[in-house]
Protein backbone atom coordinates (compact mmCIF):
# COMPACT_ATOMS: atom_id res chain seq x y z
CA UNK A 1 0.00 0.00 0.00
CA UNK A 2 1.56 3.48 -0.96
CA UNK A 3 2.00 5.84 1.46
CA UNK A 4 2.35 9.64 0.95
CA UNK A 5 5.73 10.65 1.66
CA UNK A 6 7.58 14.51 2.63
CA UNK A 7 8.84 15.23 -0.95
CA UNK A 8 12.24 15.14 -1.27
CA UNK A 9 13.01 19.03 -2.38
CA UNK A 10 15.44 19.36 -5.25
CA UNK A 11 16.19 21.89 -7.97
CA UNK A 12 15.62 19.75 -11.07
CA UNK A 13 14.25 16.11 -11.17
CA UNK A 14 14.94 14.03 -14.48
CA UNK A 15 12.09 11.21 -15.06
CA UNK A 16 14.58 8.30 -16.60
CA UNK A 17 17.62 6.90 -16.33
CA UNK A 18 18.54 5.58 -19.42
CA UNK A 19 22.05 7.32 -21.48
CA UNK A 20 19.85 10.95 -22.84
CA UNK A 21 18.85 11.20 -18.60
CA UNK A 22 22.61 10.44 -17.92
CA UNK A 23 24.06 12.74 -19.80
CA UNK A 24 21.39 15.39 -18.79
CA UNK A 25 21.81 14.75 -14.87
CA UNK A 26 25.91 15.48 -16.22
CA UNK A 27 25.54 18.51 -18.29
CA UNK A 28 23.01 19.79 -15.10
CA UNK A 29 26.02 19.27 -12.77
CA UNK A 30 28.39 21.44 -14.66
CA UNK A 31 25.48 23.98 -14.22
CA UNK A 32 25.32 23.35 -10.84
CA UNK A 33 21.87 22.25 -10.53
CA UNK A 34 20.94 19.71 -7.72
CA UNK A 35 19.57 17.03 -9.55
CA UNK A 36 17.46 13.80 -9.13
CA UNK A 37 16.97 11.05 -11.57
CA UNK A 38 13.85 8.66 -11.36
CA UNK A 39 13.79 5.28 -13.18
CA UNK A 40 10.67 2.90 -13.64
CA UNK A 41 13.64 0.21 -14.16
CA UNK A 42 15.43 -1.34 -11.04
CA UNK A 43 18.53 -0.67 -12.74
CA UNK A 44 20.15 2.68 -14.98
CA UNK A 45 20.10 2.46 -18.50
CA UNK A 46 16.75 2.58 -19.65
CA UNK A 47 16.11 0.90 -23.22
CA UNK A 48 19.92 0.53 -24.24
CA UNK A 49 20.83 -1.44 -21.22
CA UNK A 50 17.93 -3.42 -21.06
CA UNK A 51 16.58 -4.76 -24.45
CA UNK A 52 20.27 -4.57 -26.11
CA UNK A 53 22.63 -4.68 -23.15
CA UNK A 54 25.52 -6.88 -25.55
CA UNK A 55 24.48 -5.13 -29.13
CA UNK A 56 27.28 -3.38 -30.67
CA UNK A 57 26.42 0.18 -31.18
CA UNK A 58 28.53 1.75 -33.83
CA UNK A 59 27.18 5.48 -33.61
CA UNK A 60 28.22 7.52 -30.42
CA UNK A 61 31.27 10.01 -30.88
CA UNK A 62 34.64 8.34 -30.32
CA UNK A 63 33.49 5.25 -29.36
CA UNK A 64 33.82 2.77 -32.72
CA UNK A 65 31.94 0.34 -31.19
CA UNK A 66 30.42 0.22 -27.69
CA UNK A 67 27.80 -1.82 -26.48
CA UNK A 68 24.53 -0.47 -24.25
CA UNK A 69 25.60 -1.88 -21.09
CA UNK A 70 29.28 -0.24 -21.38
CA UNK A 71 27.67 2.52 -22.80
CA UNK A 72 25.94 3.25 -19.60
CA UNK A 73 28.71 2.24 -17.33
CA UNK A 74 31.03 4.57 -19.18
CA UNK A 75 27.94 7.43 -18.41
CA UNK A 76 27.82 6.21 -14.95
CA UNK A 77 31.50 7.19 -14.60
CA UNK A 78 31.30 10.40 -16.34
CA UNK A 79 28.66 11.64 -13.83
CA UNK A 80 30.27 10.06 -10.66
CA UNK A 81 31.43 13.17 -9.60
CA UNK A 82 28.29 15.02 -9.03
CA UNK A 83 26.75 11.61 -7.55
CA UNK A 84 22.62 12.91 -8.18
CA UNK A 85 20.28 10.11 -6.06
CA UNK A 86 18.82 7.76 -8.69
CA UNK A 87 15.71 6.68 -7.44
CA UNK A 88 15.26 3.66 -9.43
CA UNK A 89 11.74 0.89 -9.12
CA UNK A 90 9.77 3.99 -8.99
CA UNK A 91 7.28 5.34 -11.91
CA UNK A 92 6.13 8.58 -11.57
CA UNK A 93 2.15 8.68 -11.75
CA UNK A 94 0.89 12.55 -11.09
CA UNK A 95 2.82 15.51 -12.19
CA UNK A 96 0.77 18.93 -10.39
CA UNK A 97 2.61 22.63 -10.39
CA UNK A 98 2.00 24.24 -6.94
CA UNK A 99 1.31 27.48 -5.99
CA UNK A 100 4.71 28.50 -5.33
CA UNK A 101 5.58 27.85 -9.64
CA UNK A 102 7.29 24.16 -8.45
CA UNK A 103 6.59 20.98 -9.91
CA UNK A 104 5.44 18.26 -7.13
CA UNK A 105 5.73 14.49 -8.72
CA UNK A 106 4.20 11.74 -7.45
CA UNK A 107 5.35 7.76 -7.75
CA UNK A 108 3.10 5.35 -7.48
CA UNK A 109 5.08 3.89 -4.30
CA UNK A 110 3.49 7.77 -2.54
CA UNK A 111 7.08 8.67 -2.93
CA UNK A 112 6.69 12.25 -3.71
CA UNK A 113 9.87 15.13 -5.14
CA UNK A 114 9.01 19.28 -5.38
CA UNK A 115 10.97 20.75 -8.46
CA UNK A 116 11.55 24.05 -9.76
CA UNK A 117 12.42 22.41 -13.28
CA UNK A 118 11.51 19.02 -14.40
CA UNK A 119 13.14 16.72 -17.56
CA UNK A 120 11.21 13.85 -18.75
CA UNK A 121 14.28 11.67 -20.51
CA UNK A 122 11.75 8.78 -20.61
CA UNK A 123 12.51 7.70 -24.30
CA UNK A 124 9.01 6.48 -25.74
CA UNK A 125 7.48 6.04 -21.99
CA UNK A 126 8.03 3.62 -19.19
CA UNK A 127 9.40 0.37 -20.37
CA UNK A 128 7.11 -2.21 -18.59
CA UNK A 129 8.09 -6.01 -18.55
CA UNK A 130 5.99 -7.97 -20.33
CA UNK A 131 4.36 -10.53 -18.48
CA UNK A 132 2.59 -14.24 -19.61
CA UNK A 133 -0.33 -13.62 -19.66
CA UNK A 134 -1.77 -15.94 -16.63
CA UNK A 135 -4.80 -14.79 -14.58
CA UNK A 136 -4.12 -14.33 -10.92
CA UNK A 137 0.01 -14.85 -11.22
CA UNK A 138 0.53 -11.68 -9.93
CA UNK A 139 -0.19 -13.13 -6.45
CA UNK A 140 3.22 -14.37 -6.21
CA UNK A 141 5.19 -11.40 -7.95
CA UNK A 142 7.89 -10.28 -5.70
CA UNK A 143 8.39 -13.52 -4.32
CA UNK A 144 8.19 -16.62 -7.21
CA UNK A 145 7.80 -14.18 -9.74
CA UNK A 146 10.27 -11.87 -10.31
CA UNK A 147 10.44 -9.65 -13.89
CA UNK A 148 14.04 -8.84 -12.74
CA UNK A 149 17.20 -9.72 -11.03
CA UNK A 150 17.46 -13.28 -9.24
CA UNK A 151 15.68 -14.62 -6.06
CA UNK A 152 17.60 -13.95 -2.96
CA UNK A 153 18.11 -17.12 -2.15
CA UNK A 154 17.73 -20.65 -4.60
CA UNK A 155 17.84 -24.35 -3.03
CA UNK A 156 19.89 -26.53 -5.06
CA UNK A 157 16.80 -28.63 -5.32
CA UNK A 158 14.32 -25.91 -6.00
CA UNK A 159 12.97 -26.15 -9.66
CA UNK A 160 13.62 -22.61 -11.34
CA UNK A 161 11.96 -21.57 -14.60
CA UNK A 162 12.99 -19.13 -16.74
CA UNK A 163 10.64 -17.73 -19.61
CA UNK A 164 12.10 -16.49 -22.75
CA UNK A 165 14.32 -17.26 -25.54
CA UNK A 166 16.32 -14.09 -26.35
CA UNK A 167 19.76 -12.76 -24.48
CA UNK A 168 18.11 -11.41 -21.32
CA UNK A 169 16.38 -15.06 -21.05
CA UNK A 170 19.76 -17.13 -21.38
CA UNK A 171 22.01 -15.14 -19.63
CA UNK A 172 19.39 -15.14 -16.04
CA UNK A 173 18.95 -19.15 -16.79
CA UNK A 174 23.07 -18.88 -16.31
CA UNK A 175 23.26 -16.50 -13.74
CA UNK A 176 20.67 -18.80 -11.54
CA UNK A 177 23.30 -21.94 -12.66
CA UNK A 178 26.13 -20.10 -11.70
CA UNK A 179 24.41 -19.53 -8.28
CA UNK A 180 23.53 -22.94 -7.65
CA UNK A 181 26.37 -24.69 -8.53
CA UNK A 182 28.87 -22.02 -6.20
CA UNK A 183 26.00 -22.86 -3.39
CA UNK A 184 25.84 -26.93 -3.83
CA UNK A 185 28.47 -29.64 -1.85
CA UNK A 186 30.35 -31.69 -2.94
CA UNK A 187 27.86 -34.59 -3.07
CA UNK A 188 25.09 -32.16 -4.12
CA UNK A 189 23.81 -32.24 -8.25
CA UNK A 190 21.36 -29.14 -8.52
CA UNK A 191 18.47 -29.58 -10.41
CA UNK A 192 18.74 -28.36 -13.92
CA UNK A 193 17.28 -24.79 -14.65
CA UNK A 194 14.45 -24.94 -17.53
CA UNK A 195 14.07 -22.54 -20.07
CA UNK A 196 10.24 -22.06 -21.32
CA UNK A 197 10.02 -20.89 -24.59
CA UNK A 198 7.40 -21.04 -27.15
CA UNK A 199 10.15 -22.26 -29.93
CA UNK A 200 13.00 -24.34 -30.10
CA UNK A 201 14.87 -21.37 -31.91
CA UNK A 202 16.78 -19.37 -29.31
CA UNK A 203 17.86 -15.21 -30.54
CA UNK A 204 21.37 -15.39 -28.82
CA UNK A 205 23.29 -12.40 -30.33
CA UNK A 206 26.36 -13.17 -28.46
CA UNK A 207 28.77 -15.98 -29.09
CA UNK A 208 30.22 -15.93 -25.79
CA UNK A 209 27.00 -16.37 -24.33
CA UNK A 210 25.74 -19.43 -27.20
CA UNK A 211 28.79 -20.95 -26.07
CA UNK A 212 27.93 -21.03 -22.78
CA UNK A 213 24.16 -21.95 -22.88
CA UNK A 214 25.51 -24.89 -24.58
CA UNK A 215 27.68 -26.18 -22.45
CA UNK A 216 25.39 -25.51 -19.59
CA UNK A 217 23.06 -27.78 -21.93
CA UNK A 218 25.68 -30.64 -22.07
CA UNK A 219 26.31 -30.93 -18.64
CA UNK A 220 22.49 -30.86 -17.90
CA UNK A 221 22.70 -27.72 -15.91
CA UNK A 222 19.50 -26.65 -17.97
CA UNK A 223 17.40 -27.66 -20.22
CA UNK A 224 15.54 -26.02 -22.63
CA UNK A 225 11.56 -27.17 -22.96
CA UNK A 226 9.68 -25.76 -25.74
CA UNK A 227 5.83 -24.86 -24.68
CA UNK A 228 3.17 -22.10 -23.27
CA UNK A 229 2.09 -21.72 -20.04
CA UNK A 230 -1.47 -22.30 -19.65
CA UNK A 231 -2.18 -22.48 -16.03
CA UNK A 232 -0.64 -22.76 -12.68
CA UNK A 233 -1.31 -24.29 -9.53
CA UNK A 234 -0.31 -23.95 -5.81
CA UNK A 235 1.41 -25.91 -2.90
CA UNK A 236 -1.00 -28.94 -1.46
CA UNK A 237 -0.52 -27.55 1.62
CA UNK A 238 0.35 -24.02 1.17
CA UNK A 239 -2.17 -22.35 -1.36
CA UNK A 240 -0.14 -18.92 -0.83
CA UNK A 241 2.85 -20.79 -2.69
CA UNK A 242 3.28 -21.08 -6.06
CA UNK A 243 3.76 -25.37 -7.02
CA UNK A 244 3.98 -25.67 -10.39
CA UNK A 245 2.98 -24.82 -14.06
CA UNK A 246 0.72 -26.51 -16.59
CA UNK A 247 2.58 -26.36 -19.85
CA UNK A 248 0.72 -27.08 -23.49
CA UNK A 249 3.91 -28.66 -25.51
CA UNK A 250 4.92 -28.44 -29.05
CA UNK A 251 3.17 -31.88 -29.72
CA UNK A 252 -0.33 -30.43 -27.62
CA UNK A 253 0.33 -32.59 -24.73
CA UNK A 254 -0.34 -30.67 -21.51
CA UNK A 255 2.62 -31.55 -18.77
CA UNK A 256 2.64 -30.22 -14.96
CA UNK A 257 6.29 -28.29 -14.71
CA UNK A 258 7.33 -27.69 -11.24
CA UNK A 259 7.82 -24.28 -10.42
CA UNK A 260 9.59 -22.84 -7.50
CA UNK A 261 10.57 -19.36 -8.67
CA UNK A 262 9.83 -18.21 -12.23
CA UNK A 263 11.66 -16.10 -13.96
CA UNK A 264 9.97 -13.97 -17.21
CA UNK A 265 12.21 -12.27 -19.51
CA UNK A 266 9.81 -11.57 -22.23
CA UNK A 267 11.36 -8.23 -23.04
CA UNK A 268 9.94 -5.11 -22.09
CA UNK A 269 6.86 -2.92 -23.67
CA UNK A 270 6.89 0.83 -23.94
CA UNK A 271 3.94 2.60 -21.95
CA UNK A 272 3.46 6.04 -22.05
CA UNK A 273 1.21 5.77 -19.43
CA UNK A 274 0.95 8.98 -16.87
CA UNK A 275 2.91 11.16 -19.21
CA UNK A 276 -0.53 11.22 -21.74
CA UNK A 277 -2.80 12.68 -19.18
CA UNK A 278 -0.27 16.16 -17.43
CA UNK A 279 -1.93 18.27 -20.05
CA UNK A 280 1.07 18.57 -21.99
CA UNK A 281 1.05 19.35 -25.79
CA UNK A 282 1.58 16.53 -28.25
CA UNK A 283 1.94 15.38 -31.40
CA UNK A 284 1.71 11.52 -32.15
CA UNK A 285 2.35 10.59 -28.72
CA UNK A 286 5.80 12.48 -28.74
CA UNK A 287 6.21 15.88 -26.35
CA UNK A 288 6.38 18.97 -28.37
CA UNK A 289 9.35 21.11 -27.22
CA UNK A 290 11.11 24.14 -28.73
CA UNK A 291 14.11 22.96 -30.17
CA UNK A 292 16.51 26.04 -28.67
CA UNK A 293 15.84 25.12 -25.29
CA UNK A 294 13.90 22.08 -25.27
CA UNK A 295 11.48 22.87 -22.99
CA UNK A 296 7.81 22.17 -23.56
CA UNK A 297 4.39 24.00 -23.60
CA UNK A 298 4.18 24.05 -19.70
CA UNK A 299 7.33 26.46 -18.48
CA UNK A 300 9.62 24.34 -16.47
CA UNK A 301 9.02 21.16 -17.55
CA UNK A 302 11.46 19.74 -20.33
CA UNK A 303 11.59 16.93 -23.04
CA UNK A 304 14.56 15.25 -24.12
CA UNK A 305 15.58 11.98 -26.22
CA UNK A 306 13.02 9.79 -28.29
CA UNK A 307 9.76 11.41 -26.37
CA UNK A 308 9.92 14.52 -27.79
CA UNK A 309 9.16 16.20 -31.16
CA UNK A 310 10.34 19.09 -33.24
CA UNK A 311 10.76 19.99 -36.38
CA UNK A 312 14.05 17.71 -38.05
CA UNK A 313 14.34 15.63 -34.81
CA UNK A 314 15.52 12.37 -35.62
CA UNK A 315 15.09 9.76 -32.87
CA UNK A 316 19.46 9.14 -32.13
CA UNK A 317 21.55 9.02 -28.74
CA UNK A 318 23.64 11.42 -29.80
CA UNK A 319 20.52 13.79 -30.89
CA UNK A 320 19.27 13.14 -27.54
CA UNK A 321 23.17 14.21 -26.13
CA UNK A 322 22.99 17.75 -28.20
CA UNK A 323 19.37 18.21 -26.77
CA UNK A 324 20.56 17.49 -22.97
CA UNK A 325 23.39 20.18 -23.23
CA UNK A 326 20.97 22.92 -24.76
CA UNK A 327 18.32 21.60 -22.05
CA UNK A 328 20.92 22.33 -19.07
CA UNK A 329 21.65 25.88 -20.13
CA UNK A 330 17.96 26.30 -20.33
CA UNK A 331 17.17 24.99 -17.17
CA UNK A 332 19.89 26.89 -15.31
CA UNK A 333 18.77 30.09 -16.77
CA UNK A 334 15.36 29.61 -15.96
CA UNK A 335 16.76 28.91 -12.08
CA UNK A 336 19.19 32.15 -11.72
CA UNK A 337 17.38 34.53 -14.40
CA UNK A 338 19.81 37.22 -13.00
CA UNK A 339 23.14 35.74 -13.69
CA UNK A 340 25.37 35.94 -16.52
CA UNK A 341 25.47 32.83 -18.47
CA UNK A 342 29.40 31.98 -19.87
CA UNK A 343 30.05 29.19 -21.85
CA UNK A 344 32.91 27.49 -20.00
CA UNK A 345 34.81 24.61 -21.53
CA UNK A 346 35.73 21.76 -19.33
CA UNK A 347 39.39 22.11 -21.31
CA UNK A 348 40.49 25.17 -19.84
CA UNK A 349 38.05 26.33 -16.66
CA UNK A 350 39.37 25.93 -13.27
CA UNK A 351 35.93 25.89 -11.84
CA UNK A 352 34.52 22.96 -13.99
CA UNK A 353 37.67 21.41 -13.22
CA UNK A 354 36.95 21.48 -9.70
CA UNK A 355 33.37 20.11 -10.33
CA UNK A 356 34.42 17.41 -12.08
CA UNK A 357 37.54 16.70 -9.38
CA UNK A 358 40.29 17.20 -11.56
CA UNK A 359 44.11 17.35 -10.75
CA UNK A 360 46.69 18.74 -12.48
CA UNK A 361 50.38 18.56 -12.34
CA UNK A 362 52.37 21.40 -11.17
Amino acid sequence: MSTRSTPIETQAVIIGAGPVALFQAFQLGLQEVQTHLIEALPHPGGQCAELYPTKPIYDIPGLPVVSGQELTERLLTQLKPFDPPMHLGQQVQSLGRQPDGRWLLTSQTGQQWLAHAVVVAAGVGAFMPRKPGLEGLEAFEGTQVLYHGLPAEVGVYDQVVIMGGDDAAVSTALQVVAQRLAQAKPDQVPSAVQLLHRTAKLTIESAELQAAWQQALDQGHAELLVGQPVGWHTHAKNKTRLYSLDVVTADDATVQLGCDFLLPRLGLSPKLGPIAQWGLAMERKLLNVDPATFQTSEPGIYAVGDINHYPGKRKLIVSGFHEATLAAFAIAAQLRPDERQLLQYTTTSPRLHELLGVKHST
